[in-house]
């Protein structure tokens, strides 16, 4: 008996805890192991992680040699406007409006007012900054990147451009068998009245956040600062709708 118990103790001062207490690291906890104190080591140079390659960084990022691009990184065709109206409806039109001025349903009940696409700076704007803009946001604007693929992103982008050409159509701009008709007579032709087609405006319930309770002005590209209504400046009028616009109305093409 003396012996079995003498063979149990020594058992047991032989048994050791590596396998129930391993020398591990723990996320985000310093360790001595290495020269530089981290346990998350970086990594490896060139390292690429699954889906994350993205060898056309133009069609990810809308930037080409540092600067916005103003381009597509794929053809235009009908199915892609298709698929960029039916996005930009979903995701953009509560701010932006289906004509894109800016003057969605939550801004007339008292959001910020969106960006209005048919102002000069962004009827200039590249094509990659829209882009751009999806994926990262813009002032108040929140980023898309996660609602929206890059490819959808793209669409939208391209459907922008078709509203914004669509605001300046010219006979010349149609193609044979159709012709360019002012919205106000399409509207008639609804059964609506012709100011049914008329430039909306900033309702009064419409806050902006701002100190002086004036829009809130984003920075000309470069310019270093952004106005933000602070008291004692002098905030710029939004921009007037384009002088076409406002002699003709919009236009659409009809077929």
């Amino acid at each position: 008996m003396a012996a079995a118990a003498t063979v149990a103790l020594f058992s047991a001062l032989g048994c050791r805890q590596d396998m129930h207490d391993q020398p591990k690291f723990f996320p985000e906890r310093g360790t001595s192991f290495y020269a530089d104190g981290r346990s998350v080591r970086p990594q490896v140079e060139n390292t690429v992680a699954r889906n994350q390659l993205r060898e056309d960084s133009y069609f990810y990022t809308g930037f080409s040699g540092g600067k916005e691009g103003d381009g597509m990184p794929f053809p235009v065709t009908l199915d892609v406007l298709a698929r960029g109206q039916e996005r930009f409806n979903v995701y953009c039109t509560p701010c932006h409006s289906r004509v894109g001025n800016g003057v969605g349903m939550i801004v007339q009940r008292g959001y910020a007012q969106a960006g209005n696409f048919h102002t000069a700076r962004l009827e200039t704007a590249p094509l990659g900054h829209f882009f751009n803009v999806i994926s990262n946001g813009y002032g108040a604007m929140p980023d898309y990147s996660a609602q929206v693929a890059p490819a959808d992103r793209w669409a939208i982008v391209a459907y922008i451009k078709a509203l914004q050409l669509s605001q300046h159509a010219t006979q010349a701009d149609v193609p044979a068998g159709a012709h360019v008709e002012p919205l106000s007579s399409i509207a008639e032709q609804e059964g609506l009245p012709a100011t049914f087609a008329n430039e909306w405006v900033l309702p009064p319930t419409a806050v902006t956040g701002t100190p002086d309770n004036q829009p809130f002005i984003l920075p000309a590209p470069g310019s270093g600062t952004a106005g933000k209504g602070t008291p004692g400046q002098t905030q710029p009028s939004p921009a007037a709708p384009p002088a076409s616009a406002a002699t003709a109305g919009p236009t659409a093409v009809k077929k």
